[in-house]
C-alpha cells in the first residue's frame, strides 16, 4: 500500500483534472488523492497527482511555475477564448511575424488578466463557468498574474496560426493571454491547443499515461512510478535532525535553532528529515523565538 508520493500523469485531452483523479482512484484503489493545478479538458500534459499524505502539500507548493506549449489562431474570437467555443467575432487578419513579436513583451512580467467566464474562478460563491453555461456574464475584477517568458516558436503568416511557449506562475490563463494578444493586434485570437510541458519541477519525460499506470498496477510494479513527496521541495534547503531531535520533533516540540545543524542566516523555510532519512515535511526558523517550528508535516 502506497502511503505517500507523487504520480506524474500525462493528462489526455477530454479529461478534466478531477476526471484524472477519479480514474486513478479506481486503478490505485485509494481515495486520498489531490492534484497540483487544474487543466481544462482541451489541455493535455503534465499533471502531478499527490497520493496519500502527500495530498496535504497541495496548498504549500514552493514552485508554482508552469510551462505551456499553446497553439493559436488570429482572426477569431470565441466565448471560451479557445477553439472549442462559439465564435463571437471574425476578422481578416493579416499580421506579420514582426508585428507579432513586437507586442509579445507587453505580455511578460506582472500583467493584469480578467478571468474568462468559462473558468473555475468563484465570485460570490458561484463558479464563472456555471454562470456562463446559464447564458450570464458578470463583471470580473482583473487579477495580477506573472508571465516569466513568452516565445513565438512557430508562425504561419498565410494561415495566421502559430505556437507560443509560455512560462508563467499560478493562476495564469494561457487562453486569456492569447485572447488579449489578439485584441492588442486588433484582429482577435483564440487558443487552438494546449500542452503543459512542465509543472512543479516535472516535465513530460516524467509523466505517465493511464495505460502505463494500469500495467504497473497489474504487475505489482506501481511503486516504481511513484516519486517521493520531498521532490516537490528540492528548492528548499534540507535539515537532518539528530536522534534526540527527531523524537522531540515528532512530538511537536519546537527545537532550539542554535542546536539544529544546517540552519543558515538567510533561509527561513526548510525541508526536514529524521535521523533515519525519513521526510517529515516543512519547518520555519523562527528567529524571534529562537526555535525551529513545524510549518506542515506530510
Amino acid at each position: 500500500m502506497i502511503e505517500s508520493g507523487i504520480l506524474v500523469m500525462n493528462k489526455p485531452q477530454g479529461f478534466t483534472s478531477f476526471d484524472v483523479i477519479g480514474k486513478l482512484r479506481g486503478i490505485l484503489k485509494m481515495r486520498r488523492l489531490g492534484h497540483t493545478g487544474t487543466l481544462d479538458p482541451m489541455a493535455e500534459g503534465v499533471l502531478p497527482v499527490l497520493i496519500g499524505t502527500a495530498a496535504k502539500a497541495c496548498d504549500i507548493l514552493p514552485d508554482e511555475t508552469k510551462v505551456y506549449r499553446a497553439g493559436f489562431r488570429l482572426g477569431t474570437v470565441t466565448d471560451t477564448q479557445d477553439s472549442t467555443g462559439n465564435v463571437l467575432e471574425t476578422y481578416d487578419a493579416d499580421v506579420t511575424e514582426a508585428e507579432l513579436l513586437a507586442v509579445l513583451p507587453q505580455f511578460t512580467g506582472e500583467i493584469q488578466q480578467i478571468p474568462p467566464m468559462y473558468s473555475a474562478v468563484q465570485i460570490n460563491g458561484k463558479r464563472l463557468y456555471e454562470l456562463a453555461r446559464a447564458g450570464k456574464e458578470i463583471e470580473r475584477p482583473a487579477r495580477t498574474v506573472t508571465v516569466h517568458g513568452i516565445t513565438l516558436t512557430e508562425f504561419d503568416p498565410a494561415a495566421q496560426c502559430g505556437t507560443l511557449e509560455i512560462v508563467c506562475g499560478k493562476g495564469t490563463y494561457v487562453r486569456t493571454v492569447i485572447h488579449d494578444l489578439g485584441r492588442t493586434l486588433g484582429c482577435g485570437g483564440c487558443m487552438t491547443s494546449l500542452v503543459r510541458t512542465a509543472a512543479c519541477g516535472f516535465t513530460l519525460a516524467d509523466a505517465h499515461t493511464f495505460d502505463e499506470v494500469q500495467q504497473a498496477a497489474d504487475s505489482g510494479a506501481l511503486e516504481s512510478l511513484i516519486v517521493p513527496a520531498d521532490r516537490l521541495f528540492t528548492a528548499l534547503p534540507a535539515l537532518t535532525l539528530s536522534e534526540a531531535q527527531t523524537r522531540l520533533y515528532k512530538n511537536g516540540v519546537r527545537l532550539d535553532l542554535n542546536r539544529v545543524r544546517g540552519i543558515t542566516a538567510e533561509d527561513q523555510r526548510y525541508r526536514v528529515y529524521g535521523n533515519d532519512g525519513s521526510f517529515f515535511g516543512l519547518a520555519d526558523a523562527d528567529r524571534e523565538e529562537g526555535c525551529l517550528r513545524i510549518y506542515k508535516n506530510l
